[in-house]
């Protein structure tokens, strides 16, 4: 059990630290690209760039193109469901992790339990106990502890640095919303 836990823990970390990392890739002049597209009323290639770019952002901005023209809170909500589809997107599997963070320390000290019942059933049963008789349950007690513990450990520091990654992809949502919103209500010159 623990070293399916293991697998899925490692496998689950890596892909969300690759999906993450590319959610999180920020081109400076994508922004810059949209407002002198919108500047210019060539709203069909602010679109057409959002759609070449493959990120939340793009994918934010996008929604806020195609709502232009209605109130500006309307589009702003519109942006922010698209934004909170993407920070979904973005939390996928993580509280899987956690659970496994929680869990494999409580499986390695249940085959703790597991190695000192028998090597306490052997100590009952022997004649004559001697240390390599109970040497087999307490190794057993003691390597699914430390496998127990150290599933968990990574679990755990996996799902933090995780979660730190996606709260700054989740702030630059937000910045790129706020500009986007605030570049829809300057003047046109």
């Amino acid at each position: 059990n623990l070293l399916v836990l293991s697998v899925i823990a490692f496998f689950i970390f890596v892909e969300r630290y690759l999906t993450i990392n590319k959610a999180a890739d920020n081109d400076e002049s994508f922004m810059n690209n949209i407002r002198a597209n919108v500047a210019a009323g060539n709203i069909a290639g602010a679109r057409a760039l959002c759609q070449t770019t493959d990120s939340p952002v793009a994918r934010m901005v996008e929604k806020g193109l195609m709502r232009i023209g209605k109130p500006l809170r309307d589009i702003d909500a519109a942006i922010e469901n698209v934004g909170n589809l993407e920070v979904f997107r973005l939390e996928k599997n993580l509280s899987r992790l956690a659970s496994i963070a929680g869990a494999a320390p409580m499986i390695g000290f249940f085959g703790t339990v597991t190695g000192m019942i028998l090597a306490f059933s052997k100590m009952a049963t022997e004649k004559n106990v001697t240390p390599d008789v109970l040497a087999g349950g307490i190794y057993q007690a003691l390597l699914t502890t430390a496998f127990g513990l150290a599933i968990g450990i990574f679990a755990f520091v996996g799902y933090n640095l995780l979660v730190a990654n996606v709260e700054k992809v989740v702030y630059n949502m937000e910045r790129t919303t706020v500009e986007f919103m605030d570049m829809l209500q300057e003047p046109t010159t």
